[in-house]
Order: structure tokens, then sequence, then C-alpha cells
């Protein structure tokens, strides 16, 4: 069964940057590539919204408006591992980090939680002012 495990959360002061890592692992006769990959957001008392995703199979990139401009997706085919750059941060991008992924017919359908079948266990980002 895949699994994802997201890392390079921590504490940093607004303006500030963070990349995440999301290594996948747990492929048995199938590899990473066919997978969509999404980072999620989820803020104290909130739910999960999703921000941005990539298609592993050609690299295609969808980013929703909160973040367009100042966080970057990237991903490594080859170390089965997706990053998200986080630049420009500010005290609302303070939350609990996950990265998803599954295979979609739809590629924007990535940011909706229900969608994603495989899930990391997230990683903390606190954002001071």
């Amino acid at each position: 069964e895949v699994q994802l495990a997201e890392s390079g959360g921590a504490l940093v002061q607004a303006g500030g940057s963070l990349k995440l890592s999301c290594a996948a692992s747990g492929f048995t006769g199938f590899t990473f590539d066919p997978f969509t990959v999404a980072w999620f957001r989820q803020a104290p008392g909130k739910g999960r919204e999703g921000l941005v995703c990539v298609k592993n199979s050609n690299g295609d990139t969808y980013y929703t408006d909160s973040v367009k401009g100042r966080f970057t997706i990237s991903r490594d085919i080859a170390k089965n591992t997706v990053y998200l750059q986080m630049n420009g941060l500010k005290p609302e991008d303070t939350g609990v980090y996950y990265c998803a992924a599954d295979t979609l017919l739809v590629f924007r359908q990535c940011i909706i939680p229900d969608e994603m079948g495989y899930w990391g266990q997230g990683t903390q980002v606190t954002v001071g002012s």
C-alpha cells in the first residue's frame, strides 16, 4: 500500500521560507508515476484546504490563489518525493501540512480532500508575526 511521509515543518518568522518534503513508498508492481500529488493545509479549527497539485506523469501543476506566486511544488520521480517550497510565509499559513496522492481522472479534483485516497501524517508549520 502507498505510504506518504511529510517532513520539513518548523517555526519560522513571517516573510521566511520553508521547504517541505513528501516521500512516497510501498509501491509493489506499480510506480509513483501515475499519481497526482497534492499539498493540503489544515489551520487550527478549520478543515483541510487544498493548496497545490502536481501530476507526476507530465509535471502539470495547479495552484490555488491562496499560494500562487509564493509556493512552488516540484517532484523528483527517481526519489518518489514531492516538495513544497514556501516563500513569503504569512501567519495565516500556519497549520498542519499534509501531502496526499491518488490517480485521478480529473486533475483539478486534486484539491478536494475526498478525492485523494492516500495521506501522510502531516507536518506542523508555524509562522510567527
